[in-house]
């Protein structure tokens, strides 16, 4: 039997941690959360009776990894497809549907834009095919390529409230090459934007068969009920409020100093995954690995809030939801209509919504008290949603300080040079959301492929 030491609970940890026991039943597992809970950002609360996220509140289902590990949990019967998923975005001439086809928010053609886009922007979108070749010299930010191709209504209108989702960034400093790794693949070939999201938007549909079925799916008990399920499937020794402070190398694995820093407790390991926040890793990991420092300390995190409304019963015409740019000067950057998009979710007394605040570089935003901040939430939700009755009767606000990494331009090189210096030291691995994917399936990916490397 040898022992199995995680860094962190969020997700990554404790996927990585189930996927070791499937593969070495008989080992030790050891699971260490400075924090007080599990799950890191997967969090879920009681609002209005019902379960309801306050982290992420959807999972990819065209990729494989999130659903076959709430299948693996024996949690299938709690896969729940949305009811629509038709978006709007809000623009200061008014509410639009989002746009079919595009990759990202960047289009494959100026069909379908008519009344999104001004006449201008219009134009700027058809003559994109006539200009000369796009020859790009590595990593560029997706704004600049996108201003320079498509005009400013693309990047303002259309990509930046789909990004702000995602990475709680902005276009014009992340990075193409991993925001948007298949347009990104396309371009040398294409020659164009819009040939390359033509391009990007069609290899998906064939990779994937057509495939019927929903694009996204939740769990019905929340995807907040994955942490402890993990854990308990996992049989982990999860230690709360344990931090790890320094980490070296040993003859016969690897020995961390966790807990109290005053009177730290040494523990042995004969491997180890760290998957904490890119700047925690860099401080525990810069005497061993000191090759991660740099390109860690180069991934700065965006704080963002969530704030859950319950609301009195009424219809409201906004789809799933709808987004919010920044162009529009609002304080919000989305709403989610959970009564609307989630089956499980509808019905009863109460109009159950939320809404996110926070981008990076704007954190002024988030600089207010939580009353004033959810009251200011609350009438952005119910002047966008043209609520009836607009007084909730429940709310709840989850702040998630420093919760998003940022890809900002040449992040795939940062991401090559951390994994190639923890690839120098035996028992050692690296995942999470810093690398090479937000989303809930992109962190049990990392995880698996941690795991397997380490085992391999």
């Amino acid at each position: 039997m040898s022992r199995f030491v995680v860094v962190g609970a969020g997700i990554t940890g404790l996927a990585a941690a189930f996927e070791w026991r499937r593969r070495r039943p008989d080992d030790e597992i050891v699971v260490l959360e400075a924090g007080d809970r599990i799950g890191g950002k997967l969090h879920r609360i009681e609002l209005a009776g019902h379960w309801y996220d306050t982290g992420p509140e959807a999972m990819l289902a065209r990729v494989p990894e999130a659903v076959a590990l709430v299948e693996a949990l024996g949690l299938s019967d709690q896969l729940v497809a949305p009811a629509t998923t038709q978006a709007s975005v809000v623009l200061p001439d008014g509410r639009h549907p989002l746009p079919a086809g595009t990759v990202l928010g960047v289009p494959a053609s100026a069909e379908g834009l008519e009344g999104f886009l001004s006449a201008d922007g219009l134009a700027r979108v058809r003559a994109e095919a006539d200009l000369p070749p796009v020859r790009l010299d590595g990593d560029v930010a997706v704004g600049w390529l996108l201003r320079d191709r498509l005009g400013h209504e693309v990047v303002d209108r259309l990509v930046e409230p789909l990004l702000g989702g995602v990475y709680a960034g902005r276009a014009d400093e992340l990075s193409l090459q991993a925001t948007m790794p298949a347009l990104a693949a396309h371009l040398p070939a294409a020659g164009s934007v819009l040939g390359a999201a033509a391009a990007a938007r069609d290899s998906g549909a064939r990779s994937r068969g057509d495939a019927d079925g929903p694009v996204f799916v939740t769990v019905s008990d929340g995807i907040g009920s994955l942490p402890a399920a993990l854990a308990e499937a996992a049989r982990a020794d999860v230690r709360l409020r344990t931090p790890a402070h320094g980490l070296r190398r040993t003859a016969t694995g690897v020995e961390l100093s966790i807990g109290s820093a005053a009177e730290p407790e040494l523990l042995t390991a004969d491997a180890v995954l760290v998957t904490a926040p890119a700047g925690k890793a860099a401080r525990l990991l810069r005497d061993v690995v000191p090759g991660v420092v740099e390109p860690l300390r180069g991934i700065p995190y965006a704080s963002m809030a969530v704030v859950a409304m319950a609301f009195p019963a009424q219809d409201v015409a906004a789809g799933s939801g709808l987004l919010v740019p920044p162009v529009t000067g609002r304080l919000v950057k989305g709403v989610t209509v959970s009564s609307a998009k989630w089956p499980h979710l509808d019905g009863g007394e109460v109009l159950l919504v939320r809404s996110s605040v926070g981008r990076f570089r704007a954190e002024s935003d988030l600089q207010r008290d939580d009353d004033e901040l959810v009251g200011a939430v609350v009438d952005d939700v119910a002047e966008l949603l043209g609520l009836t009755r607009p007084e909730p009767v429940q709310t709840a606000l989850i702040r998630w300080g420093g919760g998003l990494p940022q890809y900002l331009v040449g992040h795939p090189g940062r991401v090559a040079a951390v994994r190639a210096a923890v690839a120098e030291v035996p028992g050692l691995e690296i995942a999470g959301a810093a690398f090479e994917g937000v989303g809930v399936p992109a962190c049990i990916r990392d995880a698996h492929r941690a795991v397997a490397a380490l085992l391999g």
